[in-house]
């Protein structure tokens, strides 16, 4: 029966030091569409997956949002951004300009439930003519 205790004791330990290793950096950002035309108010998606499971994260809070064009070397290109309805879960949208062709960063900060780390991350979208 003791060493049964130690067992169970033992597992235990291991699923919280698993939990403890868990971070920002086991989920990522990608583009959905990561090509569409230019012009203004155009929609761009980005989900948000954990990266052991690849199950999308639904229910984060993005908090900070940027579109620049730091690909380019023009980051000072600065484009505003109005978050939308997400389409599906795990699924975050945009409205943002895309006025020029070229390649867009989308740099984005998130609260992920469970999760005491802001899960940061960039998206590169290429906007064509």
């Amino acid at each position: 029966m003791k060493s049964s205790t130690i067992a169970a004791c033992a597992a235990a330990m291991s699923l919280y030091a698993t939990a403890a290793i868990a971070g920002a950096g086991d989920y990522a950002f990608e583009a959905v569409k990561p090509e569409m035309k230019k012009g203004d108010d155009v929609l761009v998606a980005v989900r948000l997956t954990d990266k052991a499971s690849g199950k999308p994260v639904a229910d984060a809070v993005i908090f900070k949002t940027r579109v620049d064009m730091a690909p380019d070397n023009m980051a000072d290109m600065e484009s505003p951004v109005t978050p939308q309805p997400s389409p599906e879960p795990g699924v975050y949208a945009f409205k943002t300009d895309l006025p020029m062709a070229g390649r867009y960063q989308i740099t984005l900060s998130a609260k992920v439930q469970g999760e005491p780390e802001t899960v940061t991350g960039k998206v590169i979208v290429k906007a064509v003519k």
